[in-house]
């Protein structure tokens, strides 16, 4: 740990305030949206315009990166956010911020990228799965903090833009300051086709497919469903960080489970478990607390059945086709992502703010249902080699993070093999 820390702290550091500028402007066009009068309709469409860039940069990125190099592309998409949250407040239109938020998502996904093939290139093999968690908790802790600044400043004014402007424009300098004359390489991943993949793995596509649309509703409609239900900003900003916190928090105890029993049992569980939060949010609206819980309790599930999906999928592939296979996963995650927020905003447009609830709890308990029915259609394959660590995978993560996972320790434990089907 102490090493991954010396060799990325700054990049680590720079995540830090590029993603407390990703998780203010998440909750922040919201809560201004529903302040300017925008109908929930056109909230979602803005919400999911964020997952439209990010899918385009995740196939575009690595181009431009091999192009003019990782220190060009990430300042150069760093500036780009910076320039758009500043322009938000300026133009309160929802076409307007729908290409608003094409263009940051896009450029968001590329820093990623960029970042963590840095951070690929700084961590040894024997180090990757602790990288990856550091970089995991510091997203999250990013966004954490990002909700506590929502609830100290005024939606309504220039400041709380400028805020999140001034936290990416600085988190350039550690990043830029202390990249070294060697660009880190880059590896491109072969493809691998959807068709071949649902064949490996019926259940991690389409669980992929469910959790983006979750995602989705997460980051862009919960602060929409927040205002509509009655919640003050510090409720809303709370639950939001409850959601991150539990996430942070349930990744290692469901990782040791994972790596110690039938995948698919737990990815039921998790996904039940899920679904009925929501479901008690959905059917008891009045107590606030209630909504903070299922907050949390979908926070701590969801984020966590993205790692264990990408693991379970990779439990049935060669070795050399999973970071293809992660890099189409997270394809399949986006498209779900793209739908969510356009689903959620318009059944809470027909039903009201309890609708947010009621797609969760659907989709959740969806893919907890299918995920019994693959255990009983397909019950006695078994993996291919040796069976995959659990690694916790960052929500939105690119496929540069993919490979990250896929070269993280295999289990040293002597934990069962997973003889079951996908």
């Amino acid at each position: 740990m102490i090493q991954v820390l010396g060799s990325a702290w700054a990049l680590l550091l720079g995540m830090y305030f590029l993603m407390i500028g990703n998780g203010l402007q998440g909750t922040l066009l919201g809560l201004r949206a529903q302040a300017e009068g925008f109908a929930t309709l056109e909230i979602s469409v803005v919400m999911s315009a964020y997952f439209v860039g990010f899918l385009f940069a995740s196939r575009l990125a690595p181009v431009l990166i091999a192009r003019v190099g990782h220190v060009r592309v990430f300042s150069a998409l760093g500036s780009m956010i910076s320039a758009i949250l500043i322009l938000y407040p300026l133009f309160p239109e929802p076409w307007a911020w729908a290409l608003g938020r094409v263009v940051i998502g896009f450029c968001y996904c590329g820093v990623y990228i960029t970042a963590e093939s840095w951070l690929n290139a700084a961590a040894s093999n024997a180090h990757r799965g602790k990288a990856l968690s550091l970089y995991m908790a510091v997203q999250m802790g990013g966004i954490i903090t990002a909700q506590w600044l929502v609830a100290q400043g005024d939606v309504m004014g220039f400041a709380v833009f400028i805020i999140p402007s001034v936290l990416v424009s600085l988190s350039f300098a550690p990043v830029l300051l202390s990249a070294t004359q060697t660009t880190p390489a880059f590896a491109d991943t072969k493809p691998l086709s959807i068709r071949r993949l649902l064949h490996a793995s019926p259940l991690a596509c389409a669980g992929m497919f469910l959790l983006g649309s979750v995602f989705a509703a997460q980051f862009g409609m919960s602060a929409v469903y927040g205002t509509r239900a009655g919640m003050t900003e510090g409720q809303i900003a709370l639950m939001v960080s409850l959601t991150y916190t539990a996430a942070l928090l349930a990744q290692y105890p469901i990782g040791w489970l994972s790596d110690r029993m039938d995948r698919r049992v737990l990815i039921l569980g998790l996904a039940a478990l899920g679904g009925l939060g929501a479901a008690l949010a959905l059917v008891l609206p009045g107590p606030v607390w209630i909504a903070l819980a299922a907050a949390a309790v979908v926070g701590g599930t969801s984020n966590p059945l993205y790692a264990l999906l990408i693991a379970y999928a990779n439990d049935y592939l060669e070795k050399g086709d999973m970071a293809a296979a992660s890099a189409g996963l997270l394809f399949i995650n986006g498209l779900g992502a793209i739908a969510g927020p356009v689903l959620v905003g318009w059944v809470m447009d027909a039903g009201g703010a309890q609708g947010f609830w009621g797609i969760i709890a659907a989709v959740m308990l969806a893919l907890a249902a299918y995920a019994a029915w693959r255990m009983r259609a397909a019950p006695g394959r078994e993996i291919v080699g040796d069976r995959t660590a659990f690694t916790p995978v960052p929500v939105a993560a690119t496929p540069v993070a993919a490979m990250l996972e896929d070269a993280a320790d295999p289990p040293t434990d002597g934990g069962p093999r997973n003889r079951e089907a996908a």
